[in-house]
């Protein structure tokens, strides 16, 4: 059998751990680490019994000539491959890479910004840590007049209409803000909250429900 950890209630309350080298006919050969009295000292005996287990376990030598011997690998590149791949087949089945024209810049805009909101400069960070090469904030720069166009945005609406099947006769849009008001007290109308500006005074919310023509 191989060694493994276990704890034992012991005749004072307190609890045991021990690790068990052998059972053989009745027989053990046991190495008692010490008693606990609290959950988080069980933990730490625990921790102390798995690196007896694992002394003198060495990491095989992988001859790539990297990192002190016998030492860790260094981790030079990671990636959120589940978490990108999903979001990158989301934007294709939405039509969007169709509708962007294939424009992988504006794709890796597009998915670091649902990842993490932020900045279009530091959407680079993102990537990065998403293990996805950004492109360089001059070419992001280069780009964006051409997203800034009208044409641009109502070929990424289509897309978006057909795939949820909507049409100018069952398309409508919402809006909503919040109102602040400068006073310390709420009157069952204006209560305290947070605002879009992170403001706590009482406020209100407000909401707009157009159609496709703009009625409201």
């Amino acid at each position: 059998m191989s060694p493994y950890v276990r704890t034992v209630k012991t005749s004072s309350g307190a609890t045991a751990v021990q690790i068990v080298y052998s059972s053989h006919r009745g027989s053990r050969d046991i190495e008692h680490l010490g008693s606990a009295h609290s959950g988080a000292e069980v933990e730490l005996l625990k921790a102390a019994a798995r690196q007896r287990l694992a002394a003198g376990q060495g990491e095989f030598g992988l001859c790539l000539g990297v990192g002190a011997p016998g030492g860790p690998l260094p981790v030079t590149s990671s990636r959120m491959a589940h978490v990108w791949d999903a979001l990158a087949h989301a934007y294709r089945v939405l039509g969007l890479d169709e509708a962007a024209g294939g424009d992988a810049v504006f794709a890796q805009l597009v998915l670091a910004r649902i990842i993490e909101p932020t900045s279009k400069l530091d959407s680079a960070r993102v990537l990065d840590e998403a293990g996805v090469s950004a492109p360089s904030y001059r070419t992001l720069l280069r780009r964006l007049p051409a997203y800034a166009k009208q044409a641009w945005r109502q070929r990424l609406s289509a897309a978006c209409a057909r795939h949820a099947g909507l049409g100018p006769a069952s398309l409508v849009l919402y809006d909503v803000s919040t109102l602040y008001f400068e006073t310390d007290t709420g009157d069952g109308f204006r209560e305290p909250g947070f605002s879009k500006e992170r403001r706590l005074d009482p406020q209100i919310t407000i909401g707009l429900l157009t159609d496709a023509a703009g009625s409201r």
